[in-house]
């Protein structure tokens, strides 16, 4: 099969390549997928599991891509609540080989079935923002009505999504980013907009929740903001700085068929909405994640059709 698979840590993504890939088996409560579509984040080639298995070994070259929507090609022994033929979209395991390939072998519990009505395209760009805000929000943060939230990268992958699952919640939105995201970020439900270049985000005053996904001197400042009780939520490793009364947690995001549904649902219903920049085909992805200019919203390789 087509697969692009990296070798070189050091080479990111100029050293990915497209080649002949042995077709993965589906072991037991796994299932094989016929890959349509596949999302990648640049991140994952900072990730242990990228380059090695779960003993520590060196497993390159590695099939990078977390993101899949595809369609169910075969199962594996005992694997249950899933059916050849059906239409789905998950997040893929760490350390094993990934989406970025014809097909590939998943756990059935890391898929969610996905409607009809939602586009391959679509489905692939939801598992690791969708979850990574859901589970920020209602798992970690246990958001409530009426509570202020403040929202980093409010026009990116994961803030975008955070910052519509927010409003929806009840909860009032201040969004930052770069100053040319500030419609965007509106757009997507966003009350107030600052942009830490050239605002102060002292000005924000005291929020009940902050989700962080850049960690540095932005994570000091917002920390200093979570009132009594409240929660500084990070996506970029352990809290270098805790809110003086109350709590800084970090997570990783995980896999969960339940809540692949809430947020397929959202889609459904036009609650939600992911940013999708370049679509490009898997004979053109290495190109397409090594562009010539910034690129705004998330990267999708076709993989067919």
């Amino acid at each position: 099969m087509k697969a692009i698979v990296v070798s070189d840590q050091a080479a990111g993504t100029a050293g990915m390549k497209l080649v002949d890939h042995p077709l993965p088996e589906a072991a037991g409560n796994d299932v094989l997928v016929e890959v349509h579509a596949s999302g990648f984040t640049t991140g994952e080639l900072d990730w242990d599991g990228t380059w090695t298995d779960r003993l520590g070994r060196d497993r390159t070259p590695s099939v990078p891509g977390h993101e899949v929507a595809g369609v169910v090609s075969a199962l594996g022994y005992g694997t249950r609540g899933l059916s050849v033929g059906q239409r789905v979209f998950g997040l893929t395991d760490w350390t094993r080989d990934g989406t970025l390939a014809e097909y590939v072998a998943v756990e059935a519990r890391n898929l969610a079935p996905l409607p009809g009505d939602i586009d391959f395209t679509v489905g692939a760009s939801l598992p690791i923002s969708g979850l990574t805000a859901w589970q920020g929000l209602f798992v970690y943060g246990r958001i409530q009505v009426g509570q202020t939230v403040l929202v980093h990268g409010a026009a990116g992958g994961v803030g975008s999504i955070v910052t519509q699952l927010a409003r929806e919640a009840g909860a009032y939105v201040i969004g930052t980013g770069r100053a040319g995201d500030r419609q965007t970020a509106l757009d997507l439900g966003a009350h107030e907009f600052v942009d830490p270049q050239q605002d102060s985000l002292a000005d924000v005053g005291e929020v009940d929740l902050v989700f962080d996904i850049f960690g540095g001197e932005l994570q000091k400042q917002s920390a200093s903001l979570v009132r009594a009780g409240g929660t500084l939520v990070t996506i970029a490793g352990p809290a270098e700085t805790r809110p003086a009364d109350g709590l800084a947690i970090d997570f990783v995001v995980e896999a969960d068929r339940a809540q692949l549904g809430e947020i397929a649902q959202r889609v459904r219903d036009g609650r939600l909405r992911t940013i999708i920049g370049n679509v490009a085909s898997i004979d053109d992805a290495v190109a397409a994640f090594n562009p010539t200019e910034r690129v705004k919203g998330k990267t999708i390789i076709l993989v067919r059709g």
